[in-house]
């Protein structure tokens, strides 16, 4: 299995959280699923041995940077020139042996380097002459986000690789493209490769940027302060250097008679998977995680069962990490089982699992956060008001403490625990467009 840095392939364990026991007569069952990565190439202990090539010496892993070149990026104009410094850092943090390619996006997209139809390998030479070719960026033009992505596509594909990323930057709406070819790219990049997006400055659309981090399976937040992209981007690269292992797929088997009712990754953020299943053999189906490096996530698996008796049990739902192998075969990293139990204990069935409902109110603050905000651009103050301030009693309770800072820029908090609040009568583009793109980041349940 390649990686980005040859180290040891990641070890994968599953831990199921989960109240087992149903009331008669109670058919759903819940349970929270930590998927945790560790052992590979970005743990302590591990040294980088030739970092970015694959056992076989040929590179491991790929990465194309999208920089968006249109018109309004010359305004102010020192965003051209840190969008600029931005990608060289960037460049910097590229690891000797990874393949990697720099885009200029406007309403088409044209290679920066190595401008040859394919990727250059990363050493001190290469990086030298990419960052030499980032000072003849200037901006001028329209925005057509989907060209930037399948030329990234057409260029990453030129590699053998397993793990293919994209970095794109803009600033404005995608007002050179219509949405439907926006969406089709998006369907056709996606498990192609992943791709983190940034919005820099405020006159981006949240929604548009959000849609393409989520069907490419990568980040997304809002660079404010052109000022800040050369850390962000530098941190975005040094996160995606670390990246071990591509494509695990979450895949649920499930009994006659039960079926899948949702699956969403709750932590680090809220991702529904639901409508993202793939067939994979009778009764069970796959859901795409994406790339992999030392860490730790959290879904939340809903399935409905048949119908059982008092002290009748079950297999409710089996999980596997699975990875695809060259011959069509999957191989499985890790499992887990959700189970059911029927009993007549009321103290038993009823108890809700912490984790269970610690992500169930996490799920439920992005979701209030972002019609509190569609009710208030609308204006309708009394819905907003109630969106937001539930959206703060959540926060307060769950100790998501960076979301509640952010709240407080939008509501003037008059008591968190019962949600009392009132719109700002003006409230900063920069702080409203950051509350919305960071609404699905979500807080561990509290030890």
């Amino acid at each position: 299995m390649a990686n980005f840095s040859k180290s040891n392939v990641p070890q994968f364990s599953v831990d199921i959280y989960q109240n087992e026991y149903l009331p008669e007569g109670g058919r759903e069952v819940n349970a929270i699923v930590t998927v945790t990565s560790t052992g590979g190439g970005t743990s302590g202990g591990h040294p980088l041995a030739a970092p970015g090539y694959a056992t076989d010496g040929a590179p491991g892993g790929a990465v194309v940077i999208m920089v968006d070149c249109s018109g309004s990026m010359d305004y102010p104009p020192t965003k051209m020139r840190n969008a600029r410094d931005a990608t060289a850092a960037a460049i910097d943090t590229i690891r000797d042996g990874v393949a990697f390619a720099v885009v200029g996006g406007t309403h088409q997209a044209r290679e920066v380097y190595p401008a040859n139809g394919g990727l250059a390998v990363a050493d001190a030479q290469t990086r030298g002459q990419a960052k030499q070719a980032l000072r003849k960026l200037t901006a001028g033009g329209g925005t057509a986000i989907g060209t930037w992505l399948r030329l990234a596509d057409r260029l990453l594909a030129t590699a053998d690789v397993p793990i293919r990323h994209g970095i794109l930057l803009t600033d404005g709406r995608n007002e050179h493209e219509k949405p439907e070819d926006l969406r089709a790219t998006l369907e056709a990049c996606a498990g192609r490769f992943t791709c983190d997006a940034r919005g820099v400055g405020t006159d981006w659309e949240v929604k548009e940027l959000t849609g393409i981090a989520s069907a490419m399976l990568g980040s997304v937040d809002i660079v404010a302060d052109p000022a800040g992209l050369k850390a962000d981007f530098q941190a975005m690269m040094e996160t995606a250097m670390g990246k071990e292992v591509a494509d695990v797929g979450l895949r649920l088997w499930t009994p006659q008679g039960s079926e899948i009712k949702f699956v969403k990754q709750v932590a680090p953020t809220v991702e529904d998977l639901t409508a993202r299943r793939t067939e994979a053999g009778p009764r069970a189906g796959d859901y795409p995680t994406g790339s992999w490096g030392d860490e730790s996530r959290d879904y939340h698996v809903c399935v409905q069962v048949p119908n059982a008796g008092v002290g009748q049990e079950m297999l409710a739902a089996r999980l596997s990490l699975v990875l695809p192998q060259p011959d069509g075969t999957s191989q499985v990293l890790s499992q887990g089982l959700v189970r059911a139990v029927w009993t007549d204990d009321m103290a038993a069935s009823t108890r809700i699992n912490p984790q269970v409902a610690h992500y169930t109110g996490q799920a439920e603050l992005a979701s209030v956060i972002q019609e509190g905000l569609e009710a208030r651009k609308s204006g309708d103050i009394d819905g907003a008001t109630a969106k937001l301030g539930r959206a703060v009693q959540l926060a307060s309770a769950s100790g998501n403490d960076d979301t509640a800072k952010l709240l407080a820029k939008v509501v003037d908090v008059v008591d968190a625990p019962s949600g009392t609040v009132r719109l700002k009568a003006r409230v900063a583009d920069a702080d409203e467009m950051t509350l919305e793109t960071r609404s699905t980041k979500t807080v561990r349940v509290k030890k």
